[in-house]
């Protein structure tokens, strides 16, 4: 078999050997030309499967996305085609969990906040709006969640509207990119709701960057009552609109999933699924590919605050270090698929296991390793 992978996907190569020559190639350069002959094309967000890139694919089998959206596939046209397709639902939500907990920290420290005291809206309870909830909880925050096709299925006690849900201290956006239907997210936060934040207000986006109006925020954020934004995706990428970064609170190259665990996490579940429309049992194991933290353990000598949770995030993960990144090389051409490309190793909370008397089940809901005693 010929694989062609996104070369972004971390052990794309050990996994899939054993099926055949994998070759590796920058996932925005995928054409036409690289799949006349291929059987499994593996794809990150980066590259658009349509009519155009499966023209001559005559042999195409399997095409999967190591990701968690999917609005980048022709999903229709694959099963016209009869070829089999795979994502990789919930991949990297720890990951994405991981990092919009590092920048409620930083946010809090940086404007004397106490989260506890605070809410939060999730726009999309699905596998990642549901981590993030889950780790706002943990801090003692009042979590709104807002899903309008779950509120639907589930009944809408536990939910809140859309309008409801903006008015929530802090706003995270977890959402597809939709441009149609009864849930189209495209442009969700729009000129009208942008208009209506009240000053100051916190927004976190680290969904798909066309599910805010850019434009529309740079207006808002050059008035004399701007808002507090948290951006880790962009319209237009890999050219975000530059013009808006100054005026972000952290600004970040779509990095948020980017964890070597998530991203890892992402090539196994496709790695399964081919082994699964192969009949093969998987040959593989996932945590043999991962290398050792830099820091396995550690023992509190408190119990659990603001201001310990933050040490112990920050310890593994601090969101800053990609936010000075990112601001210092957006000026340099092919910058943010640069970033992207070589993104420094980052693991998720989970690495860490925290010990001792004070290692309690908040830690343990915010996602370490927890070993009491």
């Amino acid at each position: 078999m010929k694989i062609v992978v996104d070369e972004n996907m971390p052990h794309a190569r050990e996994l899939f050997a054993e099926f055949g020559e994998v070759v590796s190639l920058p996932g925005r350069q995928i054409s036409a030309a690289d799949l006349q002959d291929a059987d499994v094309l593996l794809v990150r967000s980066v590259t658009r499967v349509d009519a155009a890139l499966l023209a001559s694919s005559p042999r195409l089998g399997f095409v999967g996305t190591a990701t968690i959206g999917t609005d980048h596939i022709d999903k229709s046209l694959l099963a016209t085609r009869g070829i089999p397709f795979f994502s990789a639902p919930g991949c990297n939500k720890v990951s994405v969990g991981d990092y919009v907990l590092s920048a409620l920290l930083v946010l809090a420290e940086r404007h004397e906040l106490v989260l506890s005291e605070m809410s939060l809206a999730v726009i999309g309870a699905g596998n990642t709006g549901e981590c993030v909830a889950g780790k706002a909880e943990a801090l003692g925050m009042r979590v709104l969640r807002c899903d309008p096709p779950r509120a639907r299925a589930e009944g809408a006690a536990g939910f809140v509207d859309y309008q409801t849900a903006l008015e929530a201290d802090f706003v995270s956006f977890h959402v597809p990119l939709t441009r149609t239907g009864l849930d189209a997210t495209f442009h969700l936060l729009g000129e009208s709701e942008i208009a209506a934040r009240p000053a100051g207000q916190f927004l976190i986006n680290a969904s798909r960057g066309e599910v805010w109006d850019n434009q529309a925020l740079l207006a808002r954020q050059q008035s004399d009552a701007p808002l507090r934004l948290v951006m880790d995706v962009w319209e237009g990428e890999p050219e975000p609109l530059r013009a808006l970064v100054p005026h972000t609170e952290i600004a970040t190259p779509h990095i948020a999933g980017y964890s070597l665990e998530g991203k890892a996490r992402g090539t196994w579940m496709l790695y399964q699924a081919l082994c699964q429309q192969l009949g093969r049992t998987p040959r593989q194991d996932l945590q043999a590919l991962l290398p050792a933290p830099e820091v396995r353990e550690l023992t509190p000598g408190q119990a659990s605050d603001q201001a310990l949770i933050k040490q112990l995030v920050h310890l593994i993960y601090d969101v800053r270090r990609d936010d000075a990144r990112f601001r210092n090389r957006i000026e340099q051409p092919g910058s943010f698929d640069e970033q992207r490309k070589h993104y420094p190793e980052r693991r998720e909370l989970s690495s860490l296991q925290v010990c001792g008397p004070f290692a309690g089940e908040t830690l343990a809901r915010l996602g370490f390793m927890v070993r009491p005693g």
